[in-house]
């Protein structure tokens, strides 16, 4: 027998960019509602009939105009009854990756802005979205310390010099360059090219793809990585 409920699902969305050896994460401006003209988090209500997974990618495509490859389900929120004035709404959070360089972003449905902010200039945000966002940040820091992730953040020809910042970059530490080199290139996971490019007054830096289907492979296998700092 079922209960009665007046309870509302949503989705909502962290999604990272990285330029410029900055993090950064995408907001929407609401167009409607109390909040109207406050940055929040892209997302909405899940419709019926429609997985949570393809309301987040709806969601994200009506709002920012983003589409990602890289998205996980971060956490669900919901134990504060009261997280939205509007109703009981339980929110399964999400986080994504992607390279702003390639992104267009488009605002529509009912954002009448998006933007990029970087991750240490969040304003105060509605309902409990920067408990979200940190949360996201903490899930992917810790996701960098024992799997290899981010190469949605970057180009798809990348200096090795990059990747090194990159991870600094999110972790907040300096690392072990010559460990971590060592341990990348002998996962497989990076196609070494034929070209090179300048950085700064030094050397010309080869260039690396990401090896996606080595990669899937050795998440099979659980494979560690362990990040050693300086």
């Amino acid at each position: 027998m079922f209960t009665s409920q007046d309870i509302r699902i949503a989705v909502d969305a962290v999604v990272f960019g990285y330029k410029e050896k900055q993090l950064y994460i995408v907001l929407i401006k609401q167009k409607f509602g109390v909040y109207r003209d406050r940055w929040s988090l892209p997302g909405g209500f899940v419709l019926n009939g429609e997985g949570l997974k393809d309301a987040i990618i709806r969601e994200l495509q009506e709002e920012t105009g983003i589409t990602t490859s890289y998205l996980e389900q971060l956490y669900t929120f919901g134990d504060d009854v009261n997280r939205d004035e509007r109703a009981q709404v339980v929110s399964v959070a999400y986080f994504g990756l992607v390279n702003p360089s390639k992104l267009d972003l488009s605002a529509s449905t009912d954002a009448q802005d998006v933007a990029w902010f970087p991750v240490n200039e969040i304003p105060e945000l509605p309902f409990d979205h920067n408990e979200i966002i940190n949360k996201a940040i903490q899930r992917l820091k810790g996701k960098l310390n024992y799997e290899p992730i981010g190469f949605d953040l970057l180009d798809e020809k990348f200096p090795f010099p990059s990747l090194e910042q990159l991870y600094q970059t999110i972790l907040d530490k300096e690392i072990d360059r010559r460990n971590f080199r060592k341990k990348m290139l002998s996962f497989g996971i990076l196609n070494e090219t034929d070209e090179k490019v300048s950085i700064g007054g030094g050397r010309p830096a080869k260039l690396y793809t990401f090896n996606k289907e080595k990669y899937e492979e050795l998440l099979k296998e659980k494979f560690v990585f362990d990040i050693k700092f300086v």
